[in-house]
Parts: C-alpha cells; structure tokens; sequence
C-alpha cells in the first residue's frame, strides 16, 4: 500500500464544505492532552516555584473543550450518522472513539478535589466506555482479519485507555474499585504489549509513516509511562519493574522525538497525537524523580515538563489558527 493509502487511513474524509460531518472525532484528543497537562503541573508545583492557578484554569478549559466536542459530535451523529458509522467501523480512526473514554477518565482526576461526587461520577462512565471500547475493538481485532498497513500506533489507544482507569480510580472509595483497577492493569498491559509489538514489525517490515501521520509515533510511548502510573497506583511503590516501565518510556521518547518533531513534518489535528504520552510521561518523571530523590532526575522531570507546555501551547495555537480561519471543516 502506497504512502498516500496510509494517510487515508489516518485522517477523516471531508464530506462537505464547513459542514459538522466534517468533525474528526481525533479532535478529543486535545481533552486528553490539556487534562493530562492540568495534571502535570498539579506535579510540577510539588518540585518547583509554581504557581498551581494556570494548571486548574487549563483543567477547566479541557472541561469546557470537552462538553463542546461532545455537543459538536453528537450533533454530527445526529445529523450525519453514516459519518460516524463510517468513522467507527474504520480500522484505524475507530480507534479513536477511546480518546473520548481517556478524556473522561483525566477528567475525573481533576475534578477530584473540586467535587468527590462529580469525579466518581464521570470516573464509572469513563471506565463502562473504556470497558466497552476495549471489548469492541478485541473482538474486531480476532474477528475482521486486516492489511498489516492498518497496524500504526492509535491501534494502542483503547489499550492505553483500559490503563488509565487504574492510573485515574487509586481514590475511588468503592468496594469493587480495587478489583477492577487490577483488571484494568491485566487488559491494559498485555493488549498494549501484544500491540506494540504488531506495530514495531509493521514499522520495521513495510513502508514508513507518511509525513502527516509521523506525531502518531509518540503514542508509542504511552503504553509505558501510563503503565508505569497505572502499576505505581496499585503497588504503592516505585519497584525494578515499574523502573523498567519508566526507563523504557525515556528511551523511546529520546528515540522517537527527532522523528517526530521535525520541520517538515506538516500539522494537522493529528499533531494532538503527542500531547497525552508526553503528558503522561511528564507525571510519571515527576514521580520517579521522587522516588529515586536525585537532584539529576528532578531536573530532567523539570525540562519535560517545560518541554511538555511548549509542544501543547504550540499546537493549541495551531489547532485555534485552523479553526478560527476555517480550515478544520474545509474541503481542500
């Protein structure tokens, strides 16, 4: 399959011009990343002179992004159902639809010290639609044989979700709370482990990303640094195993970076892609920094987390250009 079949595959088909059908529903990922940006810099102000007001106002702007993403795609589904029935059933943008359940599950994370109620809430339906998403996406993993160009990295993303209930429910005072984070580990992992490995033959045997879809690489990192968060949470402690997880989630960010963040490399909704694994790693270098208590690894934690804001900053800024003039809902 040629380059340009590929990158069919990873973005949305324009069905009309300044129309919602044309609403990619990879747009949630912008609720993934602002959240999981809101989070680390609730770590942030834990090791540096911080003040801790701009990472809750960005919390709350991933709320409001995300009750104005959901208004705009149930509008799509009820306007263009064949739109998102299309999206859906595509074997790689379907697994999109769990940025939706990842964003819900952050959400609840931040809205933690605000409201109990409000987070246990929005954490059960976070978790029934990751729960739901992952089973899906299993059974059309075993069940609809696929080209071997359809294994790229969002494959990893309803995976990634399933981790996230444990990395988000450690507080949730429910009786059933603890057996369902371990299970949300034992789905997540090995899913997320069987994947990875797909997508690096897939990398390594056929043609590369084509320049548009290249950000998607970095999402190759969240396995292990939610994994890492997911693992913490549950043992309470920072062991060989988790410090493998975080030091594997290092290596691939200093291997995958250059690929990524390149001049050449043109923007697109898909740069989201990037936001939430190096959010995700920015929390968990925090903690590891803690854990191991080394002046070195708080620095470093310190340089992602400043790297972290930057790269968001900029592709908000980008993202709000495309929308404002337009671009977004444009047939090209």
């Amino acid at each position: 399959m040629s380059n340009a079949g590929i990158l069919d595959d990873v973005t949305v088909k324009p069905v009309g011009r300044h129309t919602i059908a044309n609403l990619p529903i990879n747009l949630f990922a912008s609720v993934m990343g602002l959240a999981g940006l809101s989070l680390a810099w609730r770590e942030a102000v834990k090791v540096i002179a911080l003040s801790a007001i701009p990472g809750e106002l960005i919390g709350w702007f991933a709320v409001l992004t995300f009750i104005a993403l959901a208004v705009g795609y149930i509008t799509k589904w009820a306007r263009h159902p064949a739109a998102v029935a299309k999206e859906f059933s595509h074997p790689v943008q379907g697994n999109f639809f769990a940025t939706i359940a990842i964003g819900l599950l952050l959400l609840s994370a931040f809205l933690g010290p605000y409201s109990a109620a409000v987070s246990q809430a929005v954490w059960i339906v976070g978790l029934t639609l990751t729960f739901t998403l992952a089973y899906v996406v299993a059974r059309r993993f075993l069940t609809s044989p696929e080209n071997a160009e359809h294994t790229l990295p969002p494959l990893l993303i309803p995976g990634v979700a399933t981790l996230d209930i444990a990395v988000t429910g450690k507080a949730m005072p429910f009786a059933w709370a603890h057996e369902a984070n371990l299970f949300a580990l034992a789905v997540g992992s090995v899913v997320a482990g069987i994947f990875v490995t797909l997508i690096f033959a897939r990398l390594r045997h056929h043609d590369p990303l084509p320049l548009p879809a290249r950000p998607s690489l970095m999402v190759l990192v969240a396995p292990f640094a939610v994994g890492f968060l997911a693992y913490t949470n549950l043992t309470g402690s920072v062991d060989m195993l988790a410090s493998v997880l975080f030091y594997f989630a290092f290596f691939l960010t200093l291997v995958l970076s250059p690929m990524v963040f390149r001049s050449h490399v043109p923007f697109s909704v898909a740069w989201w892609a990037i936001s939430f694994p190096l959010a995700a790693f920015s929390i968990a270098f925090f903690r590891y920094a803690e854990a191991a208590d080394t002046d070195l690894l708080r620095a470093l934690a310190v340089a992602m987390f400043a790297f972290l804001t930057v790269a968001i900053g900029v592709v908000f800024v980008r993202t709000m250009t495309e929308i404002l003039s337009g671009k977004l809902f444009r047939v090209h």
